[in-house]
């Protein structure tokens, strides 16, 4: 159980921030950056959870994205090392958005068009948590690119599945995709 006493610290006031390894790094960094866009896509998904109430499939799915997404975040703030034993995203946790994926896509009509993010309020939300996580695996794929950094497999799957899995979702609490925005292209012409 983590236990937080004391909320500010004062060491960051220099511009950097401590990764769960003791080591401290800029506050832009991309790895930073990464797991900062991981804890903002999960605020916006604990707005989209206000206009899920009633839909427990739905809600329950979102419950354990967001724990996970707290599990994500830790594995990012914390390099490989042998130094302790780190909370790591695992593969039965890519399996498990993978079916939670493949059970909502079973509920929804086949799209036969782009949508525009919108809809009802929780989609709406939805959509916007989707955009932040592909900014995080953009991050990652920074820090990837750097040659400095290593992130487990499970991780980066998981990162792109989240994306996936807030699309259908999205969908779903469009009313099964009945309420989706189509994209009409060059349709202001």
């Amino acid at each position: 159980m983590v236990k937080l006493n004391k909320i500010y610290t004062r060491t960051g006031d220099d511009g950097t921030t401590g990764l769960a390894d003791g080591s401290r790094r800029p506050k832009h960094d991309p790895r930073i950056a990464c797991y900062g866009d991981v804890d903002e896509a999960n605020a916006a998904i604990g707005l989209a959870r206000l206009h899920t109430q009633g839909d427990d499939f739905l809600d329950a799915i979102l419950q354990r994205l967001q724990n996970d997404l707290f599990d994500l975040g830790a594995d990012l703030a914390t390099p490989e090392t042998d130094a302790f034993e780190a909370l790591r995203i695992t593969a039965k946790q890519v399996a498990r958005l993978e079916s939670e994926i493949d059970a909502i896509n079973t509920e929804l009509e086949p799209l036969n068009s782009f949508i525009l993010p919108g809809g009802r309020p929780a989609a709406a939300h939805l959509h916007l948590a989707r955009t932040i996580i592909r900014r995080a695996e953009r991050h990652l794929s920074a820090a990837l690119s750097s040659g400095d950094e290593v992130f487990t497999e499970a991780a980066r799957q998981y990162i792109n599945r989240v994306s996936d899995l807030l699309f259908v979702a999205a969908r779903l609490a469009n009313n099964k995709g009945s309420d989706d925005v189509l994209w009409v292209p060059g349709g202001n012409k």
